[in-house]
């Protein structure tokens, strides 16, 4: 059986799991986001998938109700438009459950580049613009890198300058390493690394950010 097609049952035998087992888990988080303020409990937003087709990505809504119009579209540790629950769902990652669905629907898998929004994939170069042709992920080798990216976006003069110069080109570089030996026990070792921190996780990008050097948390 070849890796792709592998990869897809994994990825659907998994998701399905995770949809029922964790359906409790996903009441309780949605009751606390819509107690939290009335707005909505879901946050869907338009990002670039493989081979460049744009679909809908789905989170627990962790912001203010149109916080995608009150500043950009990275957020920065502090960003008063967290609200109190979606900072602790943000620090879990627990607002990222709902992308079981995305997963479930083959829009994305566990494993892949996370999704850029189309304004930021439409700077990439024609060598980065090579990350499209791998199906988007919940998580990568760049979420464990950039565990502390809200940090280091807190840390820049310009948020955005930096996550567009420093963490994009770096984030596709190590998923394009990544899909040059991609396989299942590589797969397995990056969810458990996201789920269990002290597997041992590479820190370079703890790195303080130079002045006007580069982005990735998305509103919502």
């Amino acid at each position: 059986m070849t890796y792709p097609v592998t990869k897809r049952a994994y990825d659907l035998l998994f998701a399905t799991l995770g949809l029922l087992v964790l359906a409790p888990l996903g009441a309780v988080l949605a009751s606390l986001v819509k107690l939290a303020d009335g707005g909505p409990v879901f946050y869907g937003q338009t990002r670039i998938g493989q081979f460049g087709k744009p679909f809908r990505i789905w989170k627990f809504r962790s912001m203010v109700v149109d916080a995608e119009r009150l500043g950009l579209s990275v957020t920065k540790d502090g960003d008063p438009r967290v609200t109190r629950i979606g900072r602790f769902l943000r620090k879990t990652k627990l607002d990222e459950l709902p992308q079981l669905w995305n997963v479930f629907r083959g829009e994305m898998s566990f494993v892949g580049p996370r999704p850029e929004v189309p304004r930021y994939v439409a700077q990439y170069t024609e060598e980065q613009a090579k990350v499209l042709a791998l199906k988007p992920g919940i998580t990568d080798l760049a979420t464990l890198e950039f565990r502390n990216e809200e940090d280091l976006l807190r840390a820049a003069s310009d948020s955005e300058t930096f996550y567009i110069r420093h963490c994009i080109p770096r984030k596709i570089e190590l998923n394009l390493a990544y899909a040059a030996t991609a396989n299942p026990w590589q797969d397995t070792k990056i969810i458990l690394r996201t789920l269990l921190p002290w597997l041992g996780v590479r820190k370079p990008a703890e790195q303080q950010p130079e002045a006007e050097t580069p982005l990735h948390r998305s509103a919502g």
